[in-house]
C-alpha cells in the first residue's frame, strides 16, 4: 500500500489517497526548463489543472539547490509570456479536457450573445489564444460542430446521452470549414500587412486567412450567416487595412454598421 509519513506532534503514517509516480531524476536544465513551462501560465485566470500545476512549481522549487533557486529567482524578472489579463473564468476546463480524453457527452448551459441555452456537446479538445480558452466539440442540438468559448460555460455535468465516435478527431486535424453547415455565405476580403496581423490574433482567422510573401494577404471562406453582424464589425474595425470584395449580404451588414455609428456620433457634440 502506498504510505507517506508526517512528523512533529500531528505526524504519522498515512494512506495516499492519490497515485503516485515514480522517483524521476532531472538535470538542473530540464528542471528549470518544468518550472518556466508552468511559471508561463500563470497570467491565466483558469488553468486545466491549477491547483495541481502550483503545487508542481512548489515542489520543483522546494528541491533545488539554493544556487538553482537564485538563478530561477533571476529568470523570473528577466523572462515573461504576456498574456492579455481576462476578468472571465473558465471553471469547467478539467471536466472539458477529461470528457474529450474519455469521449463523453456532458450537458452544458451555455450564455451565448444572443440567449442562454442547454446543450449536450461532446468535446474534441481546448485551446487559449489571446487570454481566452476555447472549446472544439460535437454539438448534438445542432447536429453539427462548434467551437464554444469556455467562459460563458455555466455549468457542465455528465450526459447520459451515448457519445459518437470521434476518437479520430482532435484539435490538429480539426478544422471546422470542412464540416457541413447550413446557411454559410461566401466571404472574400483584401488585407493590408497590417490587417493580415491584426487578424492572426483571432481565434476564428485559422481557416479564412491566406498570406502572400510580401506580407499582405486575404480573408476567403464560407462563414455562417448568423456570424456576419461580428465579421461587419471586425471589417469596419480594421479601416483602410481591409476592403470587402465579395459577399453582397456582408456588405450589407456593414453599411448598417457604419450608419449605426453616424447615427450615434454625427450630430454628438462631445462635452
Amino acid at each position: 500500500m502506498p504510505l507517506y509519513s508526517e512528523v512533529g506532534p500531528h505526524g504519522g503514517y498515512r494512506l495516499l489517497n492519490q497515485r503516485m509516480l515514480p522517483p524521476i531524476a532531472f538535470t538542473e536544465e530540464e528542471a528549470v526548463s518544468v518550472f518556466f513551462a508552468v511559471h508561463a501560465l500563470r497570467h491565466y485566470s483558469s488553468l486545466p489543472f491549477e491547483a495541481e500545476s502550483s503545487a508542481a512549481l512548489q515542489k520543483f522549487y522546494r528541491f533545488m539547490p539554493e544556487d538553482t533557486r537564485e538563478r530561477i529567482d533571476q529568470m523570473k524578472h528577466r523572462v515573461d509570456f504576456v498574456t492579455p489579463k481576462r476578468q472571465a473564468s473558465s471553471p469547467f476546463l478539467g471536466i472539458l479536457l477529461n470528457a474529450a480524453v474519455r469521449q463523453q457527452v456532458l450537458t452544458i448551459d451555455y450564455a451565448s450573445r444572443q440567449k442562454q441555452s442547454q446543450r449536450d456537446i461532446q468535446p474534441i479538445g481546448i485551446n487559449t489564444r489571446s487570454g481566452l480558452w476555447y472549446c472544439p466539440a460535437y454539438c448534438f442540438n445542432s447536429r453539427d460542430f462548434r467551437v464554444f468559448r469556455c467562459d460563458r460555460i455555466k455549468s457542465a455535468v455528465p450526459s447520459e446521452r451515448p457519445p459518437e465516435n470521434l476518437r479520430h478527431i482532435h484539435l490538429e486535424n480539426y478544422h471546422p470549414s470542412t464540416h457541413t453547415s447550413p446557411d454559410l455565405v461566401p466571404v472574400y476580403a483584401e488585407l493590408t500587412m497590417a490587417g493580415v496581423q491584426i487578424c492572426e490574433a483571432e481565434v476564428w482567422s485559422e481557416n479564412l486567412l491566406h498570406i502572400r510573401e510580401d506580407g499582405s494577404g486575404w480573408l476567403e471562406g464560407r462563414v455562417p450567416s448568423k456570424d456576419l453582424p461580428y465579421f461587419a464589425k471586425f471589417i469596419v474595425g480594421l479601416g483602410d487595412e481591409a476592403t470587402l470584395k465579395h459577399s453582397p449580404e456582408l456588405l450589407q451588414e456593414i453599411r448598417q454598421v457604419v450608419a449605426n455609428l453616424i447615427n450615434k456620433y454625427g450630430q454628438t457634440k462631445l462635452q
